[in-house]
């Protein structure tokens, strides 16, 4: 990705009004942002939604980058708060449109058609509770060490590595009731 000083240019550019900085900034991050939002949310058209309400948001708040952290774990940080706030949504939605009948009939899956691994794996990510499925995307998926994972949560490294060790926990119960 670029070295920080060309960032800071691209920034101070973008903050001047330059439409040609702006649209590099984004090329230099939107594929990594795209792929934690669609490993977090599941969806591509969501991903893309998210992606682009992040960096819309970013660019919007971009005279308030101090530069503390790098350009690219301030970008994330907004990317990881809009897919939560999409899956959050979508739950609600759910619910909301889920009757008791509905809900009966979805847990009686059909034993026929067993998903093969990849799926399953995805469906047992997509079943994680979000602190943990965020935790273990972004360290075991993205590969963001626990203290990157700390700022971009606002959490402290020791619970990160705990929510870790959770989520790993889990993903190998659901593996294993589908191994079996």
């Amino acid at each position: 990705m670029g070295g920080s000083a060309d960032e800071e240019g691209l920034i101070a550019q973008v903050l001047a009004g330059d439409r040609q900085a702006a649209r590099t900034l984004y090329d230099l991050h939107v594929r990594r942002v795209y792929r934690v939002v669609f490993r977090l949310v599941g969806d591509a058209e969501q991903a893309e939604e998210c992606t682009q309400d992040t960096f819309v948001k970013a660019f919007g708040q971009l005279d308030r980058f101090r530069g503390d952290s790098s350009l690219s774990t301030w970008l994330h940080a907004i990317a990881v708060s809009m897919g939560l706030s999409a899956l959050r949504r979508r739950k609600r939605r759910f619910q909301r449109e889920t009757d008791l009948d509905d809900a009966a009939h979805l847990s009686s899956a059909d034993p026929a058609g067993e998903p093969d691994l990849r799926d399953r794996l995805r469906q047992a990510i997509d079943g994680l509770p979000e602190k943990l499925r965020v935790t273990v995307v972004l360290h075991d998926i993205e590969g963001f060490t626990h203290a990157e994972i700390a700022e971009l949560t606002g959490v402290p490294e020791g619970t990160c590595k705990t929510r870790l060790m959770g989520g790993r926990a889990k993903l190998r119960e659901a593996l294993a009731a589908f191994a079996q």
